[in-house]
């Protein structure tokens, strides 16, 4: 019997598996960090539990808080998510000891494929195929220098015990493996707990095309179609769909069963991933198994009907799932969609701070928003940076990417950089709407999906400056409502009316001078502002928040700023020859000292974000004259981190 269910995550998945929950009736438990207490997911419960800590390691990870919190709220089960234990047999197991529910598989399952080198060895003794690669026990640098020799270069380095991009680094030639293994040990060690990587052939122009699979108590496995994962970048997953485009009913087949295989030989309970690299010629690669719930499974949610989250509490209560293999649906198309706080102009460097606006695309059929944050929040740097997915069905697969471009224009979000933009432009692409589709999708359209900042033209600025002086409030005099001392037009005796604004957008800089009372072209009503020319009216989004517009421009949400001239400082984030934090952080290395000579391209710091390692370069060759930080220490973006002389 599960009447309360504890949910050891946060986020969006915590609020997802909490909505399934209480259609069925459960009553949910939160827990959450010390940062985290005002979160979505703990607003969103039925009780919620302090972990303390900010860092994972010092909250979501501690195993015995979050028993500990079970019984004391008195769950009888506990969700993972997915991220931070959902892949931890030994969480799995103390669960277990502790007499509740795991809703998860079995810790032994988690045992054989929570490894990415046991999984791989078990699938060689199955006889599925397997990229070219090395999965020992011995992890040190001479052995991968030896097998990423053996298999040849590109090689690709990854954490055996972790998912997710996380420990995950792309090496290009025997020079740059050293520092690429160390840094991928470090990220997988501070994600997972687990320092252990493997290395393989990087195959180039794969697709990334992974089996749903589900299994009960009962000996029942099936497969629920697939999803092609192809848009990445980082190794990060960024579009999903399913079905996968261009799939035959054969290779589905194929795929499909050797997925049910692979689960049915680790005595799988519960959902479950099978990822495979597909090629070409349609022959297919096992990569690895994710013993979880996936981010992207409300695609196959969209095209089966079914609530997988539902399905997870029915098995973990003993139940035998619902439907055979034959019966499995499959209808129409689904896409979705990450939206993540971060800078693409940056390569995407995490964002963080505070959620100054946030606007959801509106419901209706065929269209889902499952997020784990309101307008308002805070986003913290230790965690993931995804902030919602967006998900749109369609009986093609053409309607559902209409449909998802149309709910990407009706998101908004303020305060710091996303990846909005981008993902319109992904979505809005040639290329990907014929499904031309592999894991070099980004990299290869890289000049239309990551265009370089343009000037913005002077209709953007008069626009701007409209929509600033129309929502202004206009101050009047109580005793006389019809002085024209109290207005703010501008309007002066004997002179034509006229008021300078001072703005400022993405670095650019504008004085927009706004003459006069009469109707203007441009008209601001709501949150809309409308400019009509040559007989053509453009609609645009305009959210005003205090001194701060939200002005949407060419697919684009821009941040304008109204700035007083007189009252304005020049800031800069760093004095001359200083290189500073490109965002809020921990310092995990540093690899220099003062007076040290470092060639251009040196690694002198190392920043951990978002659970991701980035790495301060020397941008030429000099010498440290002076650090401002150490190891462990916290810092916000702009801080001073090195000094550096030129040579």
């Amino acid at each position: 019997m599960i009447t309360t269910l504890l949910i050891a995550n946060r986020g969006e998945i915590a609020c997802r598996v909490m909505r399934t929950a209480k259609a069925l009736g459960i009553r949910t438990v939160a827990v959450h960090s010390a940062i985290d207490r005002n979160a979505r997911h703990v607003r969103e419960a039925d009780m919620a539990v302090d972990l303390g800590g900010a860092k994972p390691a010092e909250s979501y990870l501690l195993v015995d808080k979050l028993i500990a919190a079970a019984k004391a709220s008195g769950a009888q089960a506990i969700h993972p998510g997915y991220g931070f234990l959902s892949e931890n047999a030994g969480f799995a197991r103390a669960i277990a000891d502790a007499g509740l529910i795991f809703l998860g598989p079995p810790a032994t399952a988690i045992d054989a494929m929570g490894s990415k080198s046991a999984a791989k060895a078990l699938m060689e003794a199955a006889g599925v195929p397997l990229v070219p690669g090395y999965h020992g026990e011995a992890q040190d640098l001479e052995t991968f220098r030896t097998a990423a020799e053996r298999i040849g270069y590109p090689v690709l380095l990854k954490a055996a015990a972790g998912g997710g991009g996380k420990g995950m680094k792309v090496v290009e030639r025997e020079s740059e493996l050293a520092e690429a293994l160390a840094s991928a040990q470090r990220e997988a060690q501070s994600a997972f707990g687990d320092s252990r990587m493997l290395v393989e052939k990087y195959v180039l122009k794969p697709r990334h095309v992974e089996i749903q699979v589900f299994a009960d108590s009962h000996g029942n496995c099936l497969y629920l179609n697939e999803r092609d994962c192809s848009i990445q970048r980082r190794h990060q997953k960024v579009v999903e769909e399913a079905p996968a485009p261009g799939l035959s009913p054969e290779i589905r087949k194929a795929m499909g069963e050797s997925a049910v295989r692979a689960a049915q030989a680790i005595g799988y309970v519960g959902a479950g991933t099978v990822e495979f690299l597909l090629d070409e010629r349609g022959d297919f690669f096992f990569m690895e198994m994710n013993t979880r719930l996936q981010v992207e499974h409300p695609v196959t949610e969209a095209i089966t009907g079914l609530d997988l989250v539902a399905w997870q509490i029915r098995v973990a209560r003993g139940e035998a799932l619902p439907i055979t293999q034959e019966q499995v649906p499959l209808i129409g198309h689904a896409i979705e969609v990450r939206l993540y706080a971060e800078d693409p102009d940056q390569d995407f460097l995490p964002a963080s701070g505070r959620l100054a606006l946030y606007r959801e695309a509106g419901a209706g059929p065929g269209r889902r928003v499952d997020s784990g944050v309101a307008e308002g929040d805070e986003v913290s740097p230790f965690y993931d940076p995804m902030l919602a997915k967006l998900i749109a069905w369609g009986e093609t697969r053409e309607e559902a990417r209409q449909r998802l471009l149309a709910m990407v224009d009706e998101t908004a979000v303020g305060g710091f950089k996303t990846n909005l933009a981008f993902l319109r432009r992904v979505l809005a692409h040639p290329a990907f709407a014929d499904a031309e589709l592999d894991t070099g999708f980004i990299a290869r359209h890289q000049e239309q999906l990551l265009p370089a900042p343009a000037a913005l033209p002077q209709a953007f600025w008069q626009m701007a400056g409209e929509a600033f002086r129309q929502s202004e409030a206009e101050r009047v005099r109580g005793d006389d409502p019809h002085s024209p001392w109290n207005r703010n037009s501008g309007w002066r005796a004997g002179l034509p009316s006229e008021t300078d604004l001072h703005l400022t957008c993405g670095g650019e800089r504008h004085v927009i001078r706004l003459r006069g009372t009469a109707a203007s072209p441009i008209q601001l009503k709501g949150e809309r502002i409308t400019l009509e020319q040559d007989g053509l009216r453009r609609q645009h989004l305009a959210i005003r928040r205090g001194e701060t517009l939200y002005l949407e421009w060419d697919g684009e949400l821009r941040n304008v700023e109204r700035v007083d001239p007189i009252e304005e400082v020049e800031a800069s984030h760093a004095h001359h020859g200083g290189l500073t934090a490109p965002m809020n952080g921990s310092i995990v290395r540093v690899l220099v000292e003062a007076g040290q000579k470092v060639e251009a391209g040196t690694a002198l710091v190392v920043l951990e974000a978002m659970k991701m390692e980035h790495s301060i370069r020397a941008p030429h060759d000099g010498v440290v004259k002076a650090l401002y930080c150490g190891e462990g220490e916290l810092v916000n973006e702009g801080t001073a981190l090195v000094e550096l002389e030129e040579a």
